[in-house]
């Protein structure tokens, strides 16, 4: 398949210390400069441009750009109603949960291969991943609600660990480790139940949401805007000298979880690229269209002393259209 001809690279470092081993390792992905390609002009459900996976993927007579005719498209149908039936342990003609692939969904090949070892039966467990307690599937947004995303990476991670390699060895660099899968487990589960659920935090980089199950009781803006003043103090509590990058989006109810993600990305890499230790709020309408700003942390309780154009402060909950008029301007 083409993917396997032109898509996959895998890069291995190797030395006789750590250290050595991670110098040769970036110096083997200095040379990675390459896109996954998409031959047919289809495109996968996460990332609106990877081609999807299914059997057909790839075959030589496909016609680059044709769209996919009725027959192909019930194919295509079958196979994912197949795939996830054998996920679930279910028989063919079986009625899935979308415990593993949402109805709806269409992956790339990468795509797939990250959400099969979740499956705990047979693949997680043999290779040592901890079982997955929840999915994106079980967050429910309710009708007219906003939501509030967020996306954090710690800064230049990569040569805070050569610092540590050079200065402090192997020792320094599982103590590191520790510290950072330490944060992440307690910034889950300490995360606030009734505001929303910490998605994953893998150490240095952690994915939130924001929102309510409750239909009569919707996310606030205050609220999530103070909790997210007080995310950078959250943060230096692994005691480890490296500087948080977050991109926070405010989206409304009818915005696609795919591009809300999308956000995700874009806002995390602005704040990074306009100086990192920032946070980029990005609040996104309805229609697609969104404002955003980026500011260092300290800088965040400006928003505190805002005050609307009928003079609303922030204990008065101000007229956040007034803000987002502004910040546009």
């Amino acid at each position: 398949m083409r993917w396997g001809l032109y898509t996959w690279e895998i890069f291995w470092g190797h030395g006789d210390s750590i250290e050595s081993a991670m110098k040769n390792l970036e110096t083997r992905k200095l040379r990675r400069d390459w896109t996954a390609i998409n031959w047919i002009g289809d495109s996968s459900s996460l990332t609106g441009t990877d081609a999807i996976a299914w059997p057909r993927l790839g075959l030589e007579h496909r016609e680059p750009g044709r769209l996919l005719s009725d027959t192909e498209k019930a194919e295509l149908k079958d196979f994912y109603q197949r795939l996830s039936c054998v996920l679930e342990n279910l028989p063919p003609d079986g009625k899935p949960e979308g415990k593993f692939l949402a109805l709806n969904e269409r992956l790339s090949i990468p795509e797939l291969v990250k959400r099969l070892v979740t499956r705990d039966e047979d693949i997680a467990r043999n290779i040592g991943i901890s079982p997955l307690e929840a999915g994106f599937s079980d967050i429910i947004r309710e009708p007219k609600h906003w939501t509030g995303w967020f996306m954090g990476d710690g800064d230049r991670v990569g040569k805070k660990l050569q610092d540590i390699a050079q200065k402090e060895g192997d020792e320094g660099l599982k103590k590191f480790s520790e510290a950072m899968r330490v944060w992440g487990g307690n910034f889950i589960k300490n995360f606030p139940k009734d505001q929303g659920r910490i998605v994953y935090a893998g150490g240095d980089d952690f994915l939130g949401v924001i929102y309510s199950s409750q239909p009569e009781k919707p996310p606030e803006p205050i609220k999530a805007l103070e909790w997210l003043m007080g995310l950078s103090d959250k943060w230096k509590e692994h005691g480890q000298d490296i500087n948080l990058s977050v991109g926070f989006v405010w989206a409304g109810h009818s915005v696609p979880q795919r591009d809300i993600l999308q956000h995700c990305r874009e806002a995390e890499k602005l704040a990074k690229s306009l100086g990192r230790d920032r946070l980029t709020i990005r609040v996104v309408f309805n229609s697609g269209q969104f404002v955003q700003w980026t500011c260092p942390w300290d800088y965040l309780h400006i928003l505190k002393q805002y005050k609307d154009r009928d003079g609303k402060s922030w204990e008065q909950n101000p007229n956040w259209s007034h803000v987002y008029n502004d910040l546009a301007i």
